[in-house]
């Protein structure tokens, strides 16, 4: 693994990570980062990893979501040893532990109104129930438990500090009242702990060994290691790696809720979603992903990351891979070539420089067809080579009334020599069984590189993020299936979405930022609605 990757106080053979994600959505790619560099480390020590579900918010969680993340993890190549777990599995006990700090004065029940709680925690000053006897406290306990008028107005705090100036070890809430069910238990809890306290008891009791954090927890660090302190727990050694942000990228759920939700994708699994399915769906191979990851290792440097990093990476993954097709696109300009005799067929490499992906049959015919953003190029008279054919002349070039290139004349030269030529041309026999293709590209869903929390999202999100082309491709396109990665030459690689009703395909970026595909998009126009 890479050198980055360094942990502390690790021993080889007993470090044990966890990755606990909320089953409240499908899993991003700054999940994907969190989930790798967990499951990196653990295999780096030859240790172990835990899969965790924290769920704590009845509000939030859904089976659906559990299943797709558990087949997310699958496809991202990532497996655990231990799990999954759930963090409400060890709720008896958390019930415990928040008695025993109650009991020991570390923990008082507050029915402050929120607005007033608020000025109090911020102005650094105690609310009157911080002052209450045990008998009050373990009174309004019971009454939170019941979920009764009383116990739903009343949350549990720690006493850890009222004026500290990190705010988040002011008297944090650790137990609150919510009548949702829960998707396990039902209704059998009416009290649930905030993550703050169940993730250091849970971590502590399951035996993990280094607990990995993004570093916008620096802050709840302190407050971790108190809880472990308070309730005479074995302490996980605490690190933190930077948060993951893309450039031109929301990874706010309730933004790509939204997104979903009102249609302006197809989905979760949108190739334009920062969703672990949708990378995939638009042509990012899983080991780029871990390359990625690896490069950042747990480096916590806090910057945005260009997506030109992934798709350079990509490129070198499935360049040597990708077998080689030719697609003329709906302005193709129907062409005519002296000199050839009927249509012929002849086989050869899909990938010349790797031999082992196969062959194909390229059909040769006297009618064919150029792209008319290659015919606007040429003049009358010039020699031109048809790549992987040979050399011709350009004999003539129809237009019509604006200048638009109708028809072209070729004579076949075989004889002449490819390094004299400036334009070499990929075409299209009109012969055999080409098939119809769909081209799509994709542009960012987001018109602002860097957000924050005070962007104002529904101001930078782009109108049109989607692009569509019709086109023909040889007929050895049929042996394509859907999840398979192709080069279209001269145009760039493609991922395959769908085989029916028509063959789709979805351009896949390969890092070079002034990509002649974009500067195509406005004339590919948006789809019709």
């Amino acid at each position: 693994m890479a050198g980055t990757m360094k942990l502390k106080n690790a021993k080889e053979g007993e470090v044990v990570t966890r990755f606990p994600p909320e089953a409240s959505g499908f899993i991003h790619i700054g999940h994907t980062k969190a989930a790798l560099v967990n499951y990196m480390l653990a295999q780096q020590y030859k240790g172990k990893m835990i899969l965790r579900f924290d769920d704590t918010n009845c509000d939030k969680e859904k089976h659906e979501y559990e299943e797709a993340i558990l087949r997310d993890l699958k496809t991202l190549g990532i497996s655990w040893d231990i799990g999954p777990t759930y963090t409400s599995d060890y709720f008896p006990q958390m019930l415990e532990m928040a008695e025993q700090l109650i009991r020991e004065d570390k923990a008082y029940c507050d029915n402050t109104p929120k607005e007033e709680m608020q000025k109090h925690r911020f102005d650094g000053t105690p609310t009157p129930c911080r002052a209450n006897t045990l008998e009050q406290n373990l009174a309004m306990w019971e009454e939170m438990k019941q979920a009764s008028p009383e116990g739903l107005r009343t949350c549990l705090r720690a006493k850890l500090s009222v004026d500290n100036a990190n705010k988040a070890l002011r008297d944090p809430v650790i137990y609150r009242c919510n009548l949702t069910p829960h998707p396990r238990h039902g209704d059998k809890y009416k009290v649930y702990p905030t993550y703050d306290f169940a993730c250091p008891i849970v971590d502590s009791v399951e035996g993990v060994t280094h607990a990995l954090r993004t570093s916008e927890y620096n802050d709840r660090n302190d407050q971790y290691r108190w809880m472990i302190k308070a309730l005479g727990l074995r302490a996980p050694s605490l690190d933190d790696f930077s948060r993951l942000n893309m450039e031109y990228t929301v990874m706010s759920k309730r933004k790509l809720t939204e997104f979903v939700n009102t249609g302006k994708v197809w989905g979760w699994d949108d190739p334009r979603m920062p969703t672990a399915r949708g990378l995939l769906r638009r042509g990012v191979h899983v080991q780029a992903l871990w390359e990625f990851v690896k490069v950042q290792g747990m480096s916590k440097v806090s910057n945005t990351m260009e997506w030109e990093k992934i798709w350079n990476l990509n490129k070198k993954i499935i360049d040597p891979i990708a077998p080689r097709y030719t697609a003329v696109d709906q302005f193709r300009v129907p062409t005519t070539i002296a000199g050839v005799e009927g249509v012929t067929r002849q086989t050869t490499a899909l990938h010349k420089k790797s031999p082992g992906i196969g062959t194909k049959e390229v059909v040769y015919g006297p009618k064919l067809f150029l792209e008319e953003q290659d015919v606007v190029l040429l003049t009358e008279g010039e020699e031109i080579t048809l790549v992987d054919w040979g050399n011709a002349y350009v004999r003539t070039i129809e237009r019509d009334a604006t200048g638009k290139p109708t028809h072209v004349a070729l004579e076949l030269h075989l004889e002449g020599d490819f390094k004299t030529t400036k334009q070499k041309l990929s075409w299209l026999a009109d012969a055999g069984d080409n098939v119809p293709v769909v081209l799509y590209e994709f542009d960012h869903l987001i018109t602002e590189r860097n957000i924050d929390k005070a962007t104002d999202l529904d101001k930078v999100v782009r109108e049109v993020t989607e692009y569509k082309l019709a086109g023909l491709a040889e007929e050895a396109v049929k042996a394509v299936k859907k999840g398979d990665i192709i080069q279209f030459q001269r145009r760039g690689f493609f991922i395959c979405d769908a085989v029916e009703p028509a063959m789709t395909f979805f351009y896949i970026p390969d890092g070079h930022l002034k990509h002649n595909h974009l500067s195509a998009m406005a004339r590919w126009g948006p789809p019709p609605p």
